[in-house]
């Protein structure tokens, strides 16, 4: 049974830092291309970060320079540094995993609540 599972979320101050983690299990792991996406209350779902199955990164202009995505293939674990945090950060987390080998087979995680907040 395919599993990602996201920890980490929460309430922190704006200029915090969280570090996210999503636990996968049930597929190949290194063979798949990473993400994180988050989505606002009232607006589209949106890439934050990915990490090819090679260890190339991806971010969202919006926070380049800020997070930092990494793969741990040993632990089948993906996370998502967040540093220098903003109340525009505050969003509903998600983990995604895209086969590199099977087209169109891809996964997504139940999601993290983070906050920014005073």
């Amino acid at each position: 049974q395919v599993q990602l599972m996201e920890s980490g979320g929460g309430l922190v101050e704006p200029g915090g830092f969280l570090r996210l983690s999503c636990a996968a299990s049930g597929f190949t792991f290194r063979a798949y291309t990473m993400s994180w996406h988050r989505q606002a209350p009232g607006q589209e779902r949106e890439l934050v970060a990915e990490i090819t199955i090679s260890g190339t990164t991806n971010y969202a202009d919006s926070v380049k320079g800020r997070f930092t995505i990494s793969r741990d293939n040993a632990q089948s674990t993906v996370y998502l540094q967040m540093s220098r945090l903003k109340p525009e950060d505050t969003a509903e987390y998600y983990c995604n995993a895209i086969s590199a080998l099977v087209p169109g087979r891809k996964y997504w995680g139940q999601g993290t609540q983070v906050t920014v907040s005073s």
